[in-house]
C-alpha cells in the first residue's frame, strides 16, 4: 500500500498536538519521534493539483459533517484512492452520504500494516 496526504495534515497535526500528546500519553519528543516516522511513510501532495470540480465535490460529502476534512475527502476522490480515517463521524457521515471509499483504523488493522 502507498500511503498519501495533503500539507494541510501538517497544521492539522499541529492545531492538536496537545490533544494528540493526552490520547498517545506519549512525551513532545516522542511524539515528534512518531511524526517523522509517520511523514516518512507518506507521500505529500500539494492540494493546489487539484481541479476545482473535484473541490466542489468534497465539499458536497463534508459540509455538514466537517468542514475541516474536505481537503482529505479532495485528494481522495483526486487520487481515486480511499480514505483512511480514525474519525467515527466522518466515517458514517461519508458512508451515509455513499462515500463508499473509506475505512477505520480498525479495518486497517485487518490488513496487519
Amino acid at each position: 500500500m502507498e500511503f498519501y496526504s495533503c500539507s494541510y495534515m501538517r497544521y492539522e497535526i499541529q492545531k492538536h498536538w496537545e490533544k494528540l500528546k493526552k490520547i498517545s500519553k506519549l512525551s513532545d519528543q516522542q511524539l515528534i519521534d512518531a511524526q517523522f516516522q509517520l511523514f516518512s511513510r507518506l507521500k505529500f501532495i500539494n492540494e493546489d493539483l487539484i481541479p476545482q470540480a473535484i473541490w466542489k465535490k468534497a465539499l458536497r460529502f463534508t459540509q455538514d459533517i466537517d468542514i475541516d476534512d474536505v481537503d482529505f475527502v479532495a485528494l481522495t476522490l483526486y487520487l481515486k484512492g480511499t480514505l483512511w480515517t480514525g474519525d467515527k463521524d466522518l466515517l458514517n457521515g461519508l458512508k451515509n452520504k455513499g462515500f463508499k471509499k473509506v475505512f477505520s483504523t480498525n479495518d486497517l488493522s485487518a490488513y496487519n500494516i
